[in-house]
């Protein structure tokens, strides 16, 4: 229910997109907002900080005063800051109420939502549901994908639906978010040390779910033993995708990919052949989009047309150029050992150099190392990570490894330098050793390959 916000104090935590963007609805709205940040203020955002300040937001950097956070009426936090810190703990002492920019919005909207998330391929799946329900509705994608639903609202009269990329950080956060549709991607370990645990990590994606908020339809990974598990006890509406079921599930047959509906009808939806992005993971996409878009009332026609139009979004297995005869793919985002597995696996037949490393998540590498000796003929290790990676790599029977010791463009060289037809950047780690973000390191990636055209 949208609450009345005149005169009300807020606290936002942390200067992001997200707490921004809740700052500027909630000031606009009449509430008294005070955005408090643990970092020192950069000068990157001082004319975005100036500009809060003259619309009357209040901003702190370097700490968390006591002034900031007395008689706050509620909180919304930026996705990163974990349930166990300093911060945290002292406003559950002083009784005070924190949720997600997504809970915000949710509860100020009657536009229905549908929420996907999963450790790998929401994006691309926000991406693509979004792209093929706006074949004949006005749907928005918002969410961890860099788009804070609260930017959206006041211009939201005309809008059908909310398509949302959820985060676990922001689940955790989000205790009345229920949506319209519900998709679970998959699961595999990520973000253990926020959540305290694997268990914790896998409570905060199945809360969507959750009995008191149950969404409208639910959509699960049938080809993901642990999601499998959980949607088959789901007692709510439910679809799978990547097996074929009696009714209610998306799968492939025939090198295509058919629909059944609640009836057990089957209809073909597209033949893999006329599919534009590559791999079994993105096959896992189309289908899960295709069951959202099913579900809302969309024709095959229109669902088959978006799905030869759509070009994979940026950093995600991105084809870049064939260049000096190789076939180059950026998938920067690729910041855990799992992403890149999937990734790996789509250039099956083909001879791939892999440029891997970057900051070390310090994940088991076990079966990261088993998919490098199937599918990659070389491997360019550089950044933080590359020693334990040489090391995993070694133990586990893999030799075919150039560490390398200069920049990030001197790893690219040295992919460029090697015989095989496909060069892939899949680091397997996060970037920040070297880049402020995976989309920086995309970024440079591509720029520094295609100058080599």
């Amino acid at each position: 229910m949208k609450r009345k916000w005149f005169d009300k104090k807020v606290l936002i935590l942390g200067l992001s997109k997200s707490g921004i963007a809740a700052a500027k609805y909630l000031n606009s709205h009449g509430a008294d907002c005070f955005i408090t940040e643990k970092k020192p203020l950069e000068p990157k955002d001082e004319q975005t900080v100036k500009e809060l300040n003259e619309i009357g937001i209040r901003t702190e950097f370097g700490g968390h005063s006591e002034e900031f956070m007395s008689d706050v009426y509620l909180a919304v936090t930026s996705p990163g800051i974990p349930p166990k810190s300093e911060l945290m703990q002292k406003l559950k002492e002083k009784n005070i109420q924190v949720i997600s920019e997504i809970e915000l919005a949710y509860l100020e909207t009657q536009i229905p939502f549908i929420a996907i998330t999963g450790t790998n391929g929401k994006t691309t799946t926000t991406e693509l549901t979004n792209f093929i329900i706006n074949k004949e509705y006005h749907s928005e994608k918002c969410g961890n994908i860099g788009i804070p639903p609260c930017s959206l609202l006041d211009n939201s009269k005309d809008m059908d639906y909310l398509v949302c990329e959820v985060s676990s950080f922001q689940l955790t956060y989000s205790p009345s978010f229920r949506p319209q549709i519900a998709v679970w991607m998959n699961f595999t370990p990520d973000h253990i040390d926020w959540h305290g645990g694997l268990d914790g990590y896998f409570e905060a994606k199945a809360s969507l779910f959750a009995s008191n908020k149950k969404p409208g339809f639910a959509v699960f990974n049938a080809a993901d033993e642990k999601v499998f598990d959980f949607g088959k006890n789901y007692d709510g509406e439910k679809y799978f995708f990547d097996k074929e079921l009696e009714k209610n599930c998306s799968y492939i047959k025939d090198n295509a990919i058919y629909f059944k509906n609640s009836k057990g009808e089957e209809e073909k939806i597209i033949d893999i052949s006329d599919v534009p992005l590559v791999g079994n993971h993105n096959y896992q996409n189309i289908m899960a989009s295709l069951i959202c878009a099913k579900i809302v009332g969309l024709d095959t026609d229109k669902i088959t047309q978006a799905i030869k139009e759509f070009k994979a979004p940026e950093h995600r297995c991105e084809f870049v150029d064939n260049i000096c005869g190789k076939d180059v793919y950026n998938d920067s985002k690729a910041t855990n050992p799992e992403a890149a597995i999937v990734a790996l696996k789509s250039f099956e037949g083909k001879t791939v150099t892999l440029i891997a490393g970057g900051t070390d998540k310090n994940t088991d590498l076990t079966e990261f190392c088993e998919t490098v000796k199937k599918y990659v003929n070389h491997v360019v290790l550089l950044g933080a990570a590359k020693e334990r990676f040489e090391s995993e790599l070694r133990k586990n029977g893999y030799d075919n490894i150039i560490m390398e010791q200069g920049s990030f463009q001197d790893g690219v060289d040295r992919a460029f330098e090697l015989p095989d037809e496909v060069i892939l950047l899949s680091p397997a780690c996060s970037s920040y050793d070297m880049f402020s973000g995976y989309e920086e390191r995309g970024r440079v990636f591509k720029e520094y390959a295609l100058s080599k055209k």
